[in-house]
């Protein structure tokens, strides 16, 4: 049993729960979970985590709702970023499945469900994570630094030459940084290449994402606690601040940090004092602190959302990582960067002139997150062969704001569509509204909280709207 690949079932039905485990239990080590904080806690006390898992959309306490599971979804990814998802659910809809593929499922499968299918699904999405893992290997070795190549960063532009310049003087500093920069940037790569690059570099490094845990369990991986500190503390855990050692601590999405924690975090950067959760006894780290965030702090700090203090002991340094749009040539140089990368998996593609003019003419909206995956999807679609400027295009975020742009951006244009005499003006602004909404999403990697931000709404707003929008468009 030991040797079975494990997997994670969330589902709130127990019947469901117990068919399911019954019959895949000969072929995988079973965790089972019923809501979306149970499963978490399940993650953080297990000493290894899952392969796989299987999660419902309409958990408690929302069943009638997929809000839960699209939740889980990027939570199960950042204890494990190799963790393949399936989603197991009858909210079936063309939106929701959609959706939970862009937030990171590798599979969606309608219930109610053939089990000898479910299986043949799960050994399927088992293969290719041992496929991943095995590139991702050979990646690595290729990838490791060497005397004759220092810069694991993509372009010579000459915001890309500052950057390098910045990394290279705060890399041996004592001092906190503080990294700031759009999503898809590539932040959480500079915060790594100033570990590597300094002194420490021999020593741990580790993440944690601040946007992706409840304040207990981001104040358990923070601090570790004792046994019994809380439900499901089964056992006495160190936390971050204790593994990273004299390393560094790399805080992901500090702005996300609730500001309950804010204060400890601040105590910790004063003094390295800390306390586990559930004892008395002072613990002192000397970890080296990097935080990362696509907020403004500094407006946060106005608004009343982040401490002023902390603020200030974080941002002793600072570094901006350039958006993909002020790069200039490095877009090319990261289109042959990733079909390299990609090579493997078939992205053997080339663009033609016209595509290559669109192609360094783009913005990037969604930066090199946006850019890898749009290199990623013309290697799947057309594999040794020539993209035109057509068939690149059609794979841009921005392309339905451009041709619809196209369309309306005249007086003239306007008055065309009026006269016609079959114009809506609710259908118009309800389009307009699912297009924005959707980029949003997929800026902020389908964090409805950063989302609804960029929107300029509040989280339960953006979700109503996109369940109007759903219930519309069924």
């Amino acid at each position: 049993m030991t040797n079975h690949p494990s997997l994670l079932l969330v589902d709130d039905d127990p019947l469901i729960s117990e068919s399911i485990a019954f019959v895949l239990k000969d072929a995988f080590s079973m965790h089972i979970a019923s809501t979306r904080e149970e499963a978490k806690r399940l993650l953080y006390s297990l000493p290894i985590l899952p392969d796989l898992a299987l999660v419902d959309l309409g958990l408690p306490p929302s069943p009638h709702s997929p809000d839960e599971g699209f939740a889980l979804i990027p939570e199960l990814l950042v204890f494990n970023r190799s963790m393949k998802i399936l989603v197991l659910s009858g909210q079936d809809t063309l939106e929701n499945v959609s959706h939970a593929l862009s937030l990171g499922a590798a599979d969606f499968i309608q219930k109610p469900c053939d089990m000898e299918l479910l299986k043949a699904r799960l050994e399927h999405q088992l293969l290719i994570l041992k496929a991943e893992l095995s590139l991702q290997e050979r990646k690595n070795d290729l990838a490791q630094p060497s005397e004759s190549s220092k810069k694991p960063l993509i372009g010579d532009s000459p915001p890309m030459e500052t950057l390098r310049n910045q990394i290279d003087q705060f890399a041996n500093s004592p001092f906190s940084v503080l990294i700031q920069g759009e999503s898809g940037t590539g932040k959480e790569l500079v915060a790594t290449c100033l570990h590597t690059r300094s002194q420490r570099t021999h020593q741990p490094c580790l993440t944690v994402n601040c946007a992706a845990f409840t304040s207990e369990l981001l104040e358990a991986q923070l601090f570790g606690h004792a046994k019994g500190a809380f439900t499901g503390a089964g056992s006495t855990r160190s936390g971050f601040f204790e593994e990273s050692g004299e390393g560094t601590l790399i805080l992901d999405e500090i702005g996300e940090m609730p500001m309950q924690l804010q204060s400890k975090l601040l105590r910790v950067l004063e003094n390295g004092e800390y306390y586990r959760i559930g004892e008395t006894k002072v613990r002192y780290s000397s970890a080296r602190i990097i935080a990362s965030t696509n907020r403004d702090l500094r407006e946060e700090v106005q608004e009343g959302r982040f401490r002023a203090d902390l603020y200030h002991r974080l941002s002793v340094l600072n570094i901006k990582v350039p958006n993909v749009h002020e790069r200039g040539s490095d877009k090319t140089a990261l289109l042959h960067y990733f079909q390299e990368f990609y090579k493997d998996m078939g992205t053997t593609f080339t663009l033609n002139d016209e595509a290559l003019i669109a192609w360094n003419n783009y913005s990037f909206p969604g930066n090199v997150r946006e850019l890898r995956n749009i290199v990623v999807r013309l290697g799947a679609k057309y594999s040794n062969q020539k993209v035109n400027k057509t068939q690149l295009v059609d794979e841009f975020e921005t392309h339905f704001i451009s041709k619809r742009s196209d369309n309306m951006d005249t007086n003239e244009s306007i008055a065309q569509q009026l006269k016609t005499g079959s114009f809506s003006l609710d259908d118009v602004l309800l389009e307009w509204e699912k297009r924005y909404i959707d980029s949003a999403l997929e800026l902020t990697n389908g964090n409805l909280s950063q989302a609804a931000r960029k929107l300029g709404i509040n989280r339960t707003t953006l979700y109503s709207k996109m369940q109007r929008l759903n219930r519309g468009n069924s």
